[in-house]
């Protein structure tokens, strides 16, 4: 059983450009995750995708007072994946409950039980937005005794100042940038 995992996180239309809530460039990165997911299937890897999978009513957007427009909101073309994901691939969705905001992959999910169930030690991850969602699936893996490595060829922030930042905090928590 192989020990490896690869993450995809939030590869969405909603988090590309012209979507609800665009990550600059974001789909430049589209091929990049598509190779690793070709790459690590390869291998036998676990592929995960995480999505953010919002009821109508989610405390994150504007209209319930939260900071975000409407996006990845649960059977709509915007929560779809861009990435080529196997039929075989994990999918973790998450805040899916109206009342509860999750960035991590990790947060309000199995997806530590799922890792370890399949003997999964070492995490690589992928995807947007770096500061957001990436960091807090990368520092959420390593919390839980995961070795976390990001590619950072597949990951797109949405400022470049913020994105530093986070890639310095994740480092600082032991998560190796390749």
């Amino acid at each position: 059983m192989p020990e490896e995992a690869l993450i995809v996180v939030d590869m969405q239309r909603d988090f590309m450009p012209g979507g609800a809530l665009p990550v600059p460039e974001g789909d430049r990165i589209i091929p990049r995750c598509n190779e690793y997911i070709d790459e690590f299937r390869g291998k036998g890897a676990l592929i995960v995708a995480t999505r953010d999978w919002h009821p109508e009513s989610h405390i994150s957007f504007r209209e319930q007072g939260g900071p975000w427009p409407r996006h990845c909101v649960q059977n709509t073309p915007g929560a779809e994946f861009v990435v080529e994901l196997p039929a075989d691939a994990v999918i973790i969705s998450k805040a899916t409950e109206p009342d509860k905001e999750a960035y991590s992959g990790f947060e309000g999910t199995d997806l530590a039980e799922i890792l370890r169930r399949n003997g999964v030690k070492r995490v690589y991850i992928c995807g947007v937005a770096t500061e957001y969602c990436v960091r807090a699936t990368a520092l959420d893996a390593a919390k839980q005794g995961f070795e976390v490595y990001l590619l950072r060829d597949a990951v797109k922030g949405i400022v470049p100042r913020d994105e530093e930042k986070a890639l310095e905090e994740m480092g600082k928590a032991g998560v190796k940038v390749l």
